[in-house]
């Protein structure tokens, strides 16, 4: 299937996922993250939820990697050109939804791509050689082509990867891991 199809067809799947069907598939995802290891790893950076779209609840990966003294980094959305900021996330920053209903840092210190040493990656599917089908805009793969090469890239997403996604281009970026339920 092409993206657009592919879009379409998750953000229903998605959708139609109960409150405790999504619960239990994020408590898997999340005991696959805890079990990484994260000994090199300094900055992490995470996307924050957008509950309206039934996405996967980063808020326990966010306590968890602070538990683990790493340091959180969260994007700010440039409407203009489809581009991310990232931002030092800690306790006292402030957060404001943007016009998607995206959380976004609005009191933070700002960081570079390179600084980073693993990204949480959201999706709607990945395939098998772990291209992705997010939203359409091409945020991320224009963050991921800044990132030092070996950034950690790691996909989060409730769906098994689909055997291919048919209309992959050169922008797409394949990332080095999907955590999905197993």
């Amino acid at each position: 299937m092409k993206k657009n199809e592919l879009r379409d067809a998750y953000k229903q799947k998605r959708k139609n996922l109960t409150a405790n069907e999504i619960e239990n598939l994020q408590e898997n995802i999340y005991q696959q993250v805890y079990n990484l290891d994260i000994s090199k790893v300094k900055n992490v950076h995470l996307f924050l939820t957008m509950t309206k779209f039934k996405e996967i609840d980063t808020k326990p990966l966010i306590t968890y990697f602070r538990s683990k003294n790493k340091q959180i980094i969260v994007s700010r959305c440039n409407f203009e050109d489809n581009s991310l900021s990232h931002f030092y996330f800690n306790e006292t920053t402030v957060l404001e939804l943007n016009k998607y209903g995206v959380p976004e840092p609005i009191n933070a210190k700002q960081i570079k791509e390179e600084e980073l040493d693993l990204v949480f990656v959201p999706m709607l599917i990945s395939d098998k050689k772990k291209y992705r089908v997010g939203y359409g805009k091409g945020y991320y793969d224009r963050f991921l082509s800044k990132c030092r090469k070996d950034v950690k890239m790691i996909g989060l997403n409730f769906y098994e990867p689909i055997l291919e996604i048919e209309d992959v281009n050169e922008f797409d970026i394949s990332l080095d891991e999907v955590i999905y339920p197993k």
